[in-house]
């Protein structure tokens, strides 16, 4: 059984926070840097987020429908994308086992990996405050 019973539920916890993120005046500079529109597309329940990520443009984070032109797809079972936010899944690896699939200038997202360790506390401290304990025993 998924984590998410449906995709409000992963836009109100994966979505809100790429709009955190998106408002952090210390990490999202940082992340501009990949200098990219990047989509995630998710299965189990079907939702997606796209996040505009480019330098010297506003941050901006759609949760489901969007008019962004996505330069970068990954797309992944919802409960993948969790897992990851917990910080228990390599993206390397996942690439190579095909738990996630990328299309587009992979390297772009790959020089985004080592920026994410500072969220992944950030991602556990919203599920706590959230109440939702269950969710964090999935790592």
């Amino acid at each position: 059984m998924p984590y998410f019973k449906d995709e409000e539920e992963v836009y109100a916890y994966i979505g809100r926070l790429f709009q955190d993120l998106a408002k952090d005046d210390e990490l999202w500079p940082r992340f501009r840097r990949a200098n990219t529109i990047v989509q995630y597309q998710f299965r189990n329940p079907e939702s997606q987020i796209t996040v505009r990520m480019r330098e010297n443009e506003e941050a901006q984070v759609d949760l489901g429908t969007t008019d962004m032109d996505p330069e970068v797809l990954m797309t992944m079972e919802a409960d993948t994308a969790h897992k990851f936010w917990l910080g228990s899944v390599n993206v390397t690896v996942a690439l190579a086992r095909g738990q996630m699939k990328a299309k587009g200038p992979v390297a772009k997202i790959l020089k985004l990996v080592p920026l994410v360790k500072p969220v992944f506390p950030r991602y556990k401290k919203m599920l706590e405050d959230a109440g939702r304990e269950d969710l964090m025993k999935a790592a």
